[in-house]
């Protein structure tokens, strides 16, 4: 009997994803479990298993197409009696994943030796060969058994010429312009920031707080922090400031439910931090920062950062955040007007730190400032909530002691 799998939803709200790859042919036999394609989502890079047991009689769509979340991706002849179906997770595919996990020791590799021609490579690979337009079967690998890796990617682009010819890449070009093609993961950016201005009433308030003391404790710790396995910046201290203030200011960590005529005010702080990762923005979460110490916290997001660059993030990182922050002042900018991530209730911006000269006991000295930027949905928040809040945050960064006097 034939049995047609449709493109399930592997994240919360996905409507379509971009088709990156075949791992099966028509006539191919499959086992619950085997990686039939690639599928690039909002996030991630994800490979989707066979659901049954059978032969594979019908693929639906070629690589790049776009298949939105319950369209047919194939179907297959399975016997009658055939119960067997995966149900669970999506796995993230990060450099050294070869497939989602199975119960049947298959691998992928094993696959790609049964098909002549095709070559090893894993899956961050594919996809990046697939988005620059590389012939994956070109690349000389230099993992196991010459699978192809990341940087075997990036040193065939840095030494071909293929982006001049239009027939071997998916750029198009003319005398004034270059015609690229949205991924998915910058068309989900694009669609969320439209829906965040439109659907929230967004009102953002400047401030800046002389952080000497902070940069002493992390001058103090840093290198502690190093030998146990963390990097220590203003970044955990901020995280930290925030989430002690949320516990203040409940109203910045709920959302608006217009729907139902309610507030849906959140019992527990997840801090979502903006990272600027190579194929855009991505918002993992740290989960219950209130109870986290500096350390603790700092961990995090040397963890979460660095999956973040790896394309490693799982749908767990991204779920639930409260609250956001994102930290330009790192690679450059003051000020700036933070846009929503939406249906949260703020977020807040950190500037570049500046050295100015301050007045302090009626006296000029040399300060260190911290431009903070925060938005917040002017719906559920006031303008003197919003006021008490930030300056909560400032107090913490401030005098970093409070850290300890009011957990």
């Amino acid at each position: 009997m034939k049995f047609t799998f449709n493109f399930p939803d592997l994240g919360e709200g996905l409507e379509e994803g971009t088709l990156m790859e075949w791992l099966v042919s028509e006539g191919d036999e499959v086992k619950v479990g085997d990686t039939i394609a690639q599928m690039e989502t909002d996030k991630l890079v994800a490979d989707i298993p066979s659901p049954k047991s059978g032969k594979i009689i019908a693929r639906y769509g070629n690589p790049g197409d776009i298949i939105p979340v319950g369209a047919p991706l194939v179907d297959i002849e399975v016997e009658a009696e055939d119960s067997a179906s995966v149900v669970g997770t999506m796995e993230l595919s990060g450099e050294d994943d070869l497939l989602a996990s199975s119960d049947e020791g298959s691998s992928q590799t094993q696959k790609a030796e049964q098909r002549p021609g095709k070559a090893l490579a894993t899956p961050l690979a594919r996809a990046m060969a697939k988005e620059m337009g590389i012939d994956i079967n070109e690349v000389p690998g230099s993992g196991p058994e010459g699978r192809v890796k990341k940087e075997d990617i990036l040193n065939f682009h840095t030494s071909s010429q293929f982006n001049t010819d239009k027939k071997e890449t998916n750029l198009e070009h003319t005398e004034e312009v270059t015609y690229q093609p949205l991924t998915q993961i910058r068309k989900t950016i694009a669609r969320n920031m439209l829906h965040s201005l439109q659907s929230a009433a967004q009102l953002s308030i400047f401030e800046e707080v002389e952080i000497s003391g902070l940069k002493k404790v992390i001058a103090k710790y840093k290198r502690e922090f190093a030998d146990r396995g963390a990097k220590l910046t203003y970044l955990p201290f901020i995280v930290k400031a925030v989430a002690q203030a949320l516990k203040q200011h409940p109203q910045l960590n709920s959302q608006i439910d217009m729907e139902n005529n309610r507030m849906i005010v959140r019992n527990r702080i997840h801090i979502a931090i903006a990272v600027d990762a190579p194929d855009g923005l991505v918002v993992p979460v740290i989960r219950d920062a209130d109870r986290l110490s500096i350390f603790e916290t700092a961990r995090q997001i040397g963890v979460l950062a660095a999956k973040a660059r790896e394309r490693k993030l799982t749908l767990e990182d991204l779920k639930d955040g409260s609250f956001t922050v994102t930290s330009f002042g790192s690679i450059g900018g003051i000020f700036a007007t933070p846009i929503l991530n939406y249906p949260q209730a703020g977020i807040l911006g950190i500037g570049r730190i500046l050295k100015t000269p301050i007045v302090k006991d009626d006296e000029i000295t040399v300060g260190h400032i911290l431009p903070l930027s925060l938005t917040v949905d002017h719906r559920i928040v006031d303008g003197g909530e919003t006021a008490r809040f930030i300056s909560n945050v400032m107090e913490y960064l401030s005098d970093p002691m409070l850290f300890l006097m009011r957990e």
